[in-house]
């Protein structure tokens, strides 16, 4: 197996406040997203190319004030954006890096290998939003609780269908020059990592956090969580 980062996640209590984070701290305008009517959020999208990820993104989204998730209570919505501790965080702080995503060719095979180191990543949800291009299609593994896992290091798995949004999306101006993973559970993470094929990642002890480096049109920008 040979799993790629796919995208990273930068949650917002609104969308309109994750565009204007954008625009400042970034100094790009985010690209039209759609809606997630399984999870009732919505989204805007960057094309972020990292080396041995060409088709890696920057995912802005938000909890769609508009809609109810198809995917009815006591289910939660992905990235724990129904978790109170991180709504709280995002109402006080602001839009910021809170996760990231993985491609895997086989998403049941990945889970699989996962469940093997005791990992439970949650089910494959079939998924898809409209889009210009037409429909995109995924499938998705998201536990009933919502959880993102090891504090936002262990990332969520994907397997896009024909379409990869990437290859739809322009040039940014954006480029993801690294990104590393620090968690007292390390030698576990690096273990999850290495078992669906993904290599690369620096991987350290010590308290949980993600670090991404962007090249942006503002210069060096480094996004934490």
């Amino acid at each position: 197996m040979s799993a790629a980062l796919d995208h990273l996640v930068i949650a917002a209590a609104t969308l309109a406040e994750g565009v204007a984070w954008c625009e400042a701290t970034l100094g790009v305008t985010p690209d039209a997203g759609g809606e997630h009517a399984l999870f009732g959020t919505h989204n805007r999208l960057l094309k972020l190319p990292a080396e041995g990820a060409p088709n890696a993104y920057l995912e802005i989204i938000a909890v769609n004030p508009a809609t109810t998730p198809a995917r009815l209570a006591p289910l939660k919505r992905w990235f724990d954006l129904d978790d109170p501790a991180l709504q709280a965080l995002l109402l006080q702080q602001g839009p910021q890096l809170v996760h990231w995503v993985a491609s895997v060719p086989d998403l049941n095979t990945a889970l699989a290998a996962w469940r093997a180191l005791g990992i439970d990543r949650g089910p494959a949800l079939t998924a898809s939003r409209p889009t210009p291009a037409g429909l995109l299609q995924w499938q998705i593994a998201v536990r009933d609780d919502g959880q993102r896992l090891l504090g936002g290091c262990l990332p969520t798995l994907i397997q896009w269908g024909a379409v990869h949004p990437a290859q739809i999306m322009p040039t940014s101006g954006l480029t993801l020059r690294g990104l590393r993973l620090s968690h007292p559970q390390h030698g576990l993470l690096g273990a999850a990592l290495q078992a669906i094929g993904l290599h690369g990642l620096e991987v350290d002890g010590g308290g949980a956090s993600l670090v991404a480096e962007l090249g942006t049109p503002l210069g060096k920008k480094t996004l934490t969580h």
